[in-house]
This record gives C-alpha cells, sequence and structure tokens, in this order.
C-alpha cells in the first residue's frame, strides 16, 4: 500500500499506520498483532457482531435520552449499529476469539467500527475522532466489564433458539421413525445381552423422549443468561453512568433487541459471576452426551450387515472404505460423537475460565464465549444432519427382527407369572443348548403343552404391562 492508503491513528502508545480502507483503529490493530492465536476473527460469531449493535443502539439511546450524547452522534451512532445487526460490516470485526484483556479488544474493535461508520454517516472521513470518538461517544457510560459480557448472553440467547429449533427437528425425525414402526417387534437388549420382546418403535420413542427432555433443560438454562449488568460499568458500582442509565439502557435492549433480558439485582456480582455460563455448558454437555450416547445405538443396531445386529438399515451416504469394495460406514452418527467429545472438552475449558475469576472481574469471558459459541453452532448443525442425512431413512430390518422374536428364548420370561423362575430358566437353557423351539423344550419337560406355550407367547402381547383381572 502506498502511504495514500494508510491513515495515522493515535493511543497513548504511540502512533500507528492503519488502512485507509478499514473500519476499526489503533485499539484493533494492537490486539491483532498481540493475539496471533487461533487465525480465528470475531466476525465467525456473528452472533456476538449482532449482539454488540444491539448493545451499543441501546446505549446510544439510553445516553441521548439522559443528555449524555447530542441528537446527532446519537443517531449516527445507531445508524451504524442497525448496520451490524442487519448483517453488514462483520469482517472488520477482524480481533481474535482467543484473547487476553476480558473482552477489551473486541469491544474497542465495536467501537471503532461503529465510530467509523457514524463519521461516514455525519459526512466525515474515518479517523475523525475529534467529531465523533471511539470512547467517548460510542462507549460513553459503559466499560468493557459490563457491555462485553451483556453481549455475549445475548449472542449465546440467539444461538439457543438456533439449537432449540434443530433439536426440534431431530425430535421429530424420530417420533416419525416411532410412529412409523410402532408395530415392528424385536428383542431389547440390556448389557449387549438379549432381554426381552419391545418395538422398534418404542426404542425410537425414547429418543425423541430424550431429547424433548434436553429442550427443556435448555430452555431453563437460557433464563439465567437473560439476566445482564448492563450499566454496571467496570465493577458494578455504576461509576461514569448517569443516575438511572442502568434501568433505561436494559430496558432499551430488551425492546430493541426482542430478548427478554432484565437488569441485574445486585450489579457488583453480576459483574464477577459467570455461573450461568457454567450452567449453560453443562446443560449442552448433557444434550451432547445423550446424543452421542443415542448415536451409539444407531451404530450398533445397524452394524454389519452380516455379521453384525442388523436390526435397522442406515441409509448409505458414502464409500466406507479405500480398500474393501461395497463398505458402508455409519458417518453421520460418528460425527454427532465427535461433535459431543468437542462440547464435553469446551465444559471443561468453560469450567477451570469461570474458577480462574478473582475479585471483581472475570477476565477469561473471551473464550467461555468462544467455547459456549462452538459448543451450540456445531451442536445445531449436527442435529440438523443427523436428521437429514441419517434418521429420515433409516429403514427396519423387518424378516431379521420377526425371525429373532420367534426363534428368542427371551420369550420364557412371560412364562414366569405362570410356572416360575426356576422351571422359565430350565427351559431357556435347554432351548439354548439343543436349539430347540421354546414350545417343544417345554413339551418334552413335561412342563406345559406345546398349545400352552402359544397361547401364552404371543409377541403382541409382551410389550406391554399384564392386565388385571378385573379388565
Amino acid at each position: 500500500m502506498t502511504a495514500q492508503e494508510f491513515r495515522t491513528e493515535q493511543d497513548f502508545l504511540g502512533e500507528k499506520r492503519i488502512p485507509a480502507d478499514a473500519y476499526w483503529g489503533v485499539h484493533t490493530a494492537r490486539a491483532v498483532e498481540n493475539f496471533p492465536i487461533s487465525g480465528t476473527p470475531i466476525s465467525a460469531m456473528p452472533e456476538l457482531v449482532r449482539a454488540f449493535g444491539f448493545v451499543k443502539k441501546a446505549t446510544a439511546r439510553a445516553n441521548l435520552q439522559l443528555g449524555v450524547l447530542d441528537d446527532k452522534r446519537a443517531r449516527a451512532i445507531m445508524h451504524a449499529c442497525e448496520r451490524l445487526v442487519a448483517g453488514e460490516f462483520h469482517e472488520q470485526f477482524v480481533v481474535d476469539v482467543i484473547q487476553g484483556g476480558a473482552g477489551t479488544s473486541t469491544n474497542m474493535n465495536a467501537n471503532e467500527v461503529i465510530a467509523n461508520l457514524a463519521l461516514e454517516k455525519l459526512g466525515f472521513e474515518k479517523g475523525r475522532y475529534d467529531v465523533l470518538h471511539p470512547n467517548d461517544h460510542v462507549n460513553a457510560s459503559q466499560s468493557t466489564n459490563d457491555v462485553y459480557p451483556t453481549a455475549v448472553r445475548l449472542a449465546l440467547w440467539f444461538g439457543i433458539d438456533q439449537l432449540l429449533d434443530a433439536m426440534a427437528v431431530l425430535r421429530a425425525g424420530f417420533e416419525a421413525k416411532a410412529e412409523e414402526f410402532r408395530n415392528v417387534l424385536k428383542i431389547g437388549r440390556t448389557q449387549l445381552q438379549d432381554a426381552v420382546p419391545m418395538t422398534l418403535g418404542q426404542e425410537f420413542s425414547t429418543y425423541a423422549v430424550m431429547i424433548e427432555e434436553d429442550e427443556a433443560r435448555l430452555r431453563e438454562a437460557r433464563a439465567l443468561i437473560q439476566e445482564i449488568n448492563l450499566g454496571a460499568t467496570a465493577i458494578g458500582t455504576g461509576i461514569n453512568a448517569p443516575a438511572g442509565y442502568a434501568e433505561i439502557a436494559c430496558g432499551l435492549l430488551a425492546e430493541i433487541s426482542g430478548v427478554p433480558v432484565v437488569k441485574s439485582k445486585n450489579l457488583v456480582e453480576a459483574t464477577q459471576d459467570t455461573g450461568a455460563f457454567v450452567q449453560l455448558s453443562g446443560v449442552l454437555k448433557r444434550v451432547a452426551t445423550k446424543l452421542s450416547k443415542t448415536c451409539n445405538d444407531l451404530r450398533l443396531l445397524s452394524s454389519g450387515p452380516q455379521a453384525g445386529f442388523g436390526d435397522i438399515r442406515l441409509p448409505a451416504r458414502q464409500a466406507g472404505s479405500s480398500i474393501m469394495p461395497g463398505k458402508v460406514n455409519p458417518v453421520i452418527p460418528e460425527v454427532m460423537n465427535q461433535v459431543a467429545f468437542e462440547v464435553i472438552g469446551n465444559d471443561i475449558t468453560v469450567t477451570m475460565a469461570s474458577e480462574a475469576g478473582q475479585l471483581q472481574l472475570n477476565a477469561f469471558e473471551p473464550i467461555m464465549g468462544w467455547s459456549l459459541h462452538k459448543s451450540i453452532r456445531h451442536l445445531s448443525c449436527a442435529c440438523r444432519t443427523l436428521q437429514a442425512h441419517c434418521v429420515a431413512g433409516i429403514e427396519a430390518n423387518h424378516e431379521l427382527l420377526a425371525r429373532r422374536v420367534r426363534e428368542s428364548v427371551t420369550l420364557v420370561t412371560a412364562l414366569n407369572p405362570i410356572i416360575g423362575y426356576e422351571k422359565a430358566a430350565l427351559i431357556a437353557k435347554t432351548a439354548i443348548a439343543t436349539g430347540a423351539p421354546i414350545d417343544e423344550v417345554a413339551h418334552s419337560l413335561g412342563i406345559l403343552t406345546r398349545e400352552q406355550v402359544e397361547a401364552l407367547l404371543v409377541p403382541e402381547l409382551l410389550t406391554q404391562p399384564l392386565r388385571s383381572a378385573k379388565e
């Protein structure tokens, strides 16, 4: 770039040359130099950029209402924020997602982008901070320590909404399969050993119920993050903010964003407490763990196709081997497994970062925000992928399941109330040793006739509780 393609900005550390077309400034430039960590910029978190747009617009309106900002500056700032909310200029958020400073670099990145967008709206060149300043005007009545946590919570709220939608799609997929397989009998398993009969529909309905339970837990965790500390400024005392600012700013943020945020009752506590992030992360770990267990089941139930369980067939998505022709692997459940492993690891990160907070501030919220963002985003994508590319196309192996039910010695469980455990166990042991059918063994042992066994062992009656004599 030539000299004309740069502008010079300065802070208390000195001067820096900034690309002329950049909407960020000197503070952002220093942060980019200081934190070459992940190679992933804040722009990779669009919900967070939008959240900053909402927060800065709410604070500008509050400052206008309280006389901290004049009408011209406030409206220019709000216009800039609206453009961020609309998805514009996100590429200008160039600071690494992993950074020191408790989120200061992200807040300064936002302040500078908004300031320069506002300056253009007012007819001035970028960098004319004598007209409208990133700190004095965009950041008026604020601190990173209340703005950043508020924006993170708002972004997480948006992300949770997306995850809930994705989970609902997957749940509906399992519900549809439960209905499709409602009359398909099979043998259930405990500890990977044959147990008693059930329907494939009953098996799939449990996966839907587990998701539904976790949707409820996720909504509970979401309710905790709606409590914000906006107006706390540095440590919760509200220094440099006018009286009434916190209540006004929080109310405006709820109105502007559509998220029912509420001001914390104790801003000092709220500025240092990250318990809501730990709670949310724990729920995400629960969601991931149960979805991974479900996918373990799908892989087991579809194992084979000749030497495995083979109860179901998963849709073939791609060649499974570079050496074994015709091999197909359960790649979609496997990717959900791997997302679950990542979420569990992210939970450890959030836990350690929360524990490491000291006194009036937790400096490690950037890694908490990034970890939670990844968990939510990847779980959302994995749920939709699992439904579209796997669950929707699952087929029952009807012939195999029917044969196993007819031949299974586990049917003798139904004889327990009639002949007692010991005689039923003798029938099962003999059937396993000889390979003879249950009715033949029971008859040969003189315990029951074939007709009696046949009348008792109707598989359709083996998947429901016994009816009382009165019924």
